[in-house]
Parts: structure tokens; C-alpha cells; sequence
């Protein structure tokens, strides 16, 4: 058997599967680039004889894959933890492992608050999860074997997943991000950008193709630099050619994208978008305030005249084009005026949805250290009437559809009525059918109500 310096499995290295028949649980908190890592965490698994448990306590190995953005994630964390807790203390044999955003920032903080947990992996370390697993014992819960970033995109490539979905697959083209948001804890936790190599991501799309999915999403912290750390046949790669070389992939329906930063898009993205007809008319574009001078604080790297003239120059390029975004409410130093602002760019920019959030500060960013907090009942009042523009701005976008044709993919039945199913538009649109079609199914549909948060249609 090849082995690393380190005395583990190399990644290459194929082994037989240890654990046939055994169960696992895994259980995610953050952000879509955590469900896909989740994704591989179950394939690993998998691969090693296991099989899924729908809950816990049917489960002998439990993975809690952890996400540090916001505060609520790490309360929600070891809430989950303390009820492991009791199940392990009436199965002693039960493995519990902590990965993830949380587990690369504070394994010490971890086992320190959940000393029952038995492994703490890291995001660098996610392809050794079953090696971690095999020496728990020997090792304890928090290892030495806490690699550079620099190894992760390899192993990226190569990894077993188990979806969720058989039509529609994550595809990570770039892990870690060289931006520095003083709000945010991704380039500590993730590490520096790297991409990987369009020939690597092309053949990932193909194999998902040849397995029966229709829809990709690629995957990065921040889409618009990909291939500047790269270099391919003397040149540099671009977003906006991988975008069009994975949208020409024979088979593949759908390709949408997440997410790319105000201060780097370009107009060669929005021409690919608008040229490569799988690529969908959907763009998630964060704002995170209005104001410039919040903005600078942020370190973002634009003001909301920018900000708004990026938006604009999309829309010209790409018909129809839905938007998403993120909001920042209650960022240190944030005063009325500010807000005003804010609410001010919301309202002109008309996105079809927003994400939301009241300031959290995160140990190790440099806003967590900022001065001038804004008192909580501020926040939340701010809060509340960001929510409410918001709203009324998403169901004026939802009723301008009304009426239209609007091509649909379904997802599966509805959670509330199984004679009804869930299909998106290209625009990300929620769209409820009465009828009964398989996942994957895509089909042209006529939109006949909206709802605040969602489309219902009938077939046309």
C-alpha cells in the first residue's frame, strides 16, 4: 500500500471496504460549498461499505459537517452535539466526527466544549475522513495531521459524493478565496484561492452528464477569478470561457453558478450567459450594504453607484435576468443614514429575492474587533423593515410573471401535497404544478398566481 510521509493512505491508494453495512449520519450547517463537501463526506462513506440513516440515532458513525459564518451555526452546533451526547452514552460504540468550517478555526474550542466527540477534521483534511475514522482510538479526537490549504484542490477532483438529487449536481471549480472581507472568516477556514484545472471540472460535468444529471451549479467562494492562479497552454483560464465550455457539454440542460463578487464581474461573463443557451438567466450578486462608507469598512471594494452600474451592465447582457443578493443589517459603526442608504439600493436594484442577516461577529475577522455596535433593538428594527421592502419588492417581481411561459425543471413533490410538484425556472422561480412528473423533468409552463415566495403554474 502507497503511503504519505505522514503514514497515511495516500488518496490514490484503493482499499477494500471496511465497514460493510454499518450506518452513518451526516449532518450539514452552512452554505451550498458545505452540502457538497457533505456530499463527498457520504461518498467516502459509502465507499467504504456504509450506508445512510435518516436519523442519528440509527447511525453508528454520526458527522456533524459545521459551518462559522454566523453565531446561530456554532449554538446550533453544540445543541446537535449535546444530544449526541446521549446517545453515545447508551452506545458507547458510536463514532461521532466534527468537520467543517467550525472543526478548521476552533478542533481545539471543540473537543475542549464536546470532549466526547472522537474526530475533529478540518476542511483541508475531508478526503481523510475514513482514515481519521480508522484511527480515532489511536489518534484522539483532535490529530497533527492538520494540512496546508494548498493540498485541497487536488483531492477535489477525485472524490467519491453521494447526492441527494439524481438530476442536478454542485461542481466546485475554486476552493478559498483571496478577498478580505472584515466580516468574513472563509479565507482563514478555506484558505487561499485555487483553481481547478478546466480540464478536471470538464470531465467531472461529463461523468455527472453520463449519470443522468441535467443541471450543474459551480461552486466557489468567488467564480469571477477562477484560473488566475492557473495556467493553461501559456495562457491564463477565465470564468467566462469555463462557463461557456461547461454549458456546451452534450446532455446538460441547466448550468447556474454561485456566486461571484460585485468588484470582479466583467462583461465577458454576462455575454456568456447571454450566448450559451444552458446557462441560465440567474445571477446571485452580493450587495451587502448601501453605503459607501460601510461599504469601505467592509473592505468590499466597490460603492453602490458601482455596485449598481455592474447590475445594470447584466441586465443589458442577459435578458430577463433574475438576481439574488445578500444584506448585511447592524455592521459596526452602521447609523440611520446608512441604513437609509441601503434601503435606498434595495429599492432601486429591485432584486427578485434577498438573503438577509443581522451582523454577527466571528472571532478572528477584523469586525468582530471593531468598535460601535449597534444596539441589538436597532438591528432588529432595521432588520424588520429591510424584510418588509424587500417582500413587496419579490411579489411585484413574482406578479410581472403572471401570465408568461416560463420553461420549468422539476424537483420532486411538493412537501405539503404529494398531487402537486416543486419545478424552478431558470430563474431560480419556485413554481408549484398540480400534477405528477419525474424529477429532472423540464417542460414549458404557463404561470397562472403569485405568491410572496412563490409561482404556480399548469403546463402549456
Amino acid at each position: 500500500m502507497t503511503e504519505t510521509l505522514l503514514g497515511m493512505p495516500s488518496l490514490r491508494t484503493r482499499r477494500e471496504p471496511t465497514r460493510p453495512g454499518l450506518r452513518y449520519h451526516v449532518r450539514t450547517y452552512g452554505c451550498q460549498m458545505n452540502e457538497h463537501d457533505s456530499e463527498r463526506i457520504a461518498g467516502l462513506l459509502e465507499a467504504d461499505g456504509m450506508v445512510p440513516a435518516d436519523d442519528p440515532s440509527d447511525a453508528d458513525v454520526v458527522v456533524v459537517n459545521t459551518c462559522t459564518i454566523r453565531e446561530n451555526a456554532d449554538q446550533r452546533l453544540y445543541g446537535f452535539l449535546g444530544s449526541l451526547r446521549r446517545l453515545k452514552q447508551e452506545r458507547p460504540g458510536m463514532r461521532i466526527l466534527v468537520g467543517g468550517c467550525t472543526a478548521q478555526k476552533d478542533r481545539e474550542l471543540v473537543r475542549e466544549r464536546a470532549g466526547w466527540v472522537d474526530v475533529v477534521f478540518g476542511t483541508h483534511n475531508l478526503h481523510r475522513v475514513v482514515d481519521l475514522l480508522d484511527h480515532a482510538e489511536e489518534w484522539g479526537p483532535v490529530t497533527e495531521i492538520w494540512e496546508e490549504p494548498r493540498s485541497e484542490v487536488e483531492p477535489v477532483s477525485g472524490l467519491p459524493a453521494h447526492r441527494e438529487s439524481a438530476h442536478s449536481a454542485w461542481v466546485t471549480i475554486t476552493v478559498g478565496c483571496n478577498n478580505s472581507c472584515t466580516f468574513c472568516i472563509v479565507p482563514v477556514v478555506r484558505g487561499p484561492e485555487r483553481s481547478r484545472r478546466p480540464g478536471d471540472v470538464l470531465r467531472e460535468v461529463r461523468e455527472l452528464v453520463a449519470e443522468g444529471v441535467v443541471e450543474v451549479t459551480l461552486l466557489g467562494q468567488n467564480v469571477n477569478s477562477y484560473g488566475r492562479d492557473l495556467e493553461v497552454n501559456g495562457r491564463r483560464p477565465l470564468f467566462a470561457e469555463l462557463l461557456r465550455r461547461v454549458g456546451e457539454v452534450e446532455g446538460l440542460r441547466r448550468v447556474r453558478f454561485t456566486s461571484p463578487h460585485p468588484k470582479d464581474i466583467r462583461e465577458d461573463v454576462g455575454e456568456a450567459m447571454a450566448e450559451t443557451e444552458a446557462v441560465c438567466e440567474q445571477l446571485h450578486l452580493p450587495l451587502q450594504s448601501g453605503s459607501d462608507r460601510i461599504l469601505a469598512a467592509m473592505h468590499r471594494g466597490y460603492t453602490a453607484e458601482r455596485f449598481l452600474g455592474k447590475l445594470e451592465m447584466m441586465r443589458r447582457l442577459v435578458p430577463d435576468l433574475s438576481v439574488s443578493t445578500d444584506v448585511i443589517v447592524g455592521f459596526p459603526g452602521e447609523t440611520e443614514e446608512d441604513f437609509a442608504r441601503t434601503l435606498e439600493v434595495v429599492a432601486e436594484a429591485r432584486f427578485d429575492t434577498a438573503f438577509m442577516f443581522q451582523f454577527s461577529p466571528r472571532p478572528g475577522t477584523r469586525a468582530a474587533e471593531m468598535e460601535d455596535r449597534v444596539p441589538a433593538e436597532v438591528v432588529q428594527e432595521r432588520f424588520e423593515r429591510l424584510v418588509e421592502l424587500q417582500r413587496a419588492i419579490t411579489f411585484e417581481r413574482n406578479r410581472e410573471r403572471v401570465g408568461r411561459i416560463l420553461e420549468v425543471m422539476v424537483e420532486g413533490p411538493s412537501k405539503r401535497d404529494p398531487a402537486v410538484v416543486t419545478a424552478r425556472t431558470r430563474g431560480n422561480q419556485i413554481v408549484h404544478l398540480r400534477g405528477v412528473w419525474a424529477p429532472g423533468t423540464v417542460f414549458d409552463a404557463r404561470i397562472v398566481r403569485a405568491a410572496p415566495h412563490h409561482l404556480e403554474g399548469v403546463p402549456a
